[in-house]
């Protein structure tokens, strides 16, 4: 089982705040150190000192580690547009050695948007956006050098772009699309992802999900066109502790009010972990994001790393 540690600095952390805890994650052998793209916290806590923008952060990121995968769960489609982003994450990749991956969704948190000035579409545009979004970054990053993109939607046009730069990873680092969608979701991710995520759902919301994404992918003839299988992946929000006392002083973030959907975290044990981890293993999975809360709290990442990982077979 491969597993990463996904944060959501939007709660409150700042750049130094990240850079300690990604080392962290480093030194103690998870796989990837992967965060939220937010601009505000979701609810009524401000999220002191104030958001940090993800890509800016994983660049910087990119040059005090070595060896974790750096990305998003996920960027938002409605933040920036797709030929710039897809120079964006090139860049970063090259920045890091080819270690980064990008998560990217349709948005979905209207407040941050009206804050900051950000369109926010109804819900098929924003869709729409997102198709578009994955055929132009793809598009760009699989043009050979010396040739250029052209690319005519319905909400964006490319006139021969030089499509550069490349990312080390070819033919471009891995896409990773998620969601609770019963319908668009699933047909984004067999077409255009490498890793198909559902987010903080339980076990058997997760395995339906998956279910509905495999049969996308046989709707589309992911195979039969020589792609790789979807790596499947769950989120789980975990709150951990020696005691019982510990687990529950972590989980009491998730019982204050926020514009989060209803999620089902561990709150336990290292033990409970480790039979979650293997319940979704069973069910297809051969990756975990284990969501952490609070950044500052580095002794939480401590004891994953020296009572779950040795735990699991595989790759870490």
């Amino acid at each position: 089982m491969r597993v990463s540690v996904f944060t959501e600095p939007h709660r409150g952390a700042s750049y130094d705040d990240q850079l300690r805890f990604a080392q962290l994650v480093e030194e103690t052998g998870f796989e990837g150190f992967l965060r939220a793209d937010h601009y505000q916290s979701m609810g009524a806590d401000p999220g002191l000192p104030g958001p940090t923008d993800a890509w800016l952060t994983l660049a910087a990121l990119a040059r005090e580690t070595s060896r974790i995968r750096l990305g998003t769960l996920v960027t938002s489609a409605t933040f920036r547009l797709p030929g710039p982003l897809a120079v964006m994450v090139a860049q970063v990749d090259q920045m890091s050695g080819g270690r980064v991956e990008l998560g990217i969704g349709a948005g979905w948190f209207e407040r941050e948007h009206t804050s900051y000035g950000i369109p926010f579409p109804r819900v098929g545009e924003r869709f729409d956006r997102l198709a578009e979004q994955l055929e132009v970054i793809t598009g760009l990053w699989r043009t050979p050098v010396g040739e250029s993109f052209t690319f005519t939607g319905d909400h964006y046009r490319l006139m021969e772009a030089p499509a550069l730069p490349k990312p080390v990873q070819a033919p471009g680092p891995p896409i990773i699309v998620g969601g609770r969608g019963p319908k668009r979701t699933p047909e984004l991710a067999a077409r255009h992802a490498d890793e198909f995520n559902m987010p903080f759902k339980s076990v058997a919301e997760t395995a339906e999900a998956y279910d509905r994404v495999r049969e996308a992918c046989d709707r589309v003839g992911r195979a039969e066109s020589g792609r790789p299988p979807l790596v499947l992946s769950a989120g789980i929000v975990v709150a951990i502790g020696r005691t019982d006392a510990e687990a529950q002083r972590r989980a009491a973030p998730l019982h204050v009010a926020s514009a989060l959907p209803p999620e089902d975290a561990v709150v336990g044990s290292p033990a409970q972990l480790v039979e979650r981890i293997g319940q979704f293993a069973a069910i297809g999975a051969t990756r975990v994001h284990l969501r952490l809360i609070e950044l500052a709290d580095l002794d939480h990442l401590e004891l994953i790393a020296s009572d779950v990982l040795p735990q699991l077979d595989g790759e870490r």
